[in-house]
């Protein structure tokens, strides 16, 4: 969904801001694994751009997160400015 002019970032550069892991290589390194979903489809590139309205779901130990990305961010700021970037999907 992301592209097309709107903002992008890149996808752990925005794990990261949204404080799903506590470094930026963790981030690098959990979609390097290719583990992470990005709609539905396996990414495996960390710098792969991710912007609003893009699904992630994200292996977090032994469960799996859905969220919506609502924006990119522009800093890893506090737990309540991260949470502000997504929407958690609930599971079915």
């Amino acid at each position: 969904m992301a592209g097309g002019g709107a903002a992008t970032i890149r996808l752990d550069k925005w794990l990261w801001h949204a404080r799903f892991l506590r470094t930026r290589s963790a981030c690098a390194a959990l979609v390097g694994a290719g583990h992470l979903r990005l709609n539905g489809r396996p990414v495996s590139r960390p710098a792969q751009p991710v912007g609003p309205g893009d699904v992630l779901t994200v292996p977090m130990g032994t469960s799996v997160r859905v969220v919506r990305i609502l924006a990119c961010g522009t800093r890893r700021g506090p737990a309540a400015e991260a949470q502000a970037l997504y929407a958690e999907i609930p599971a079915p």
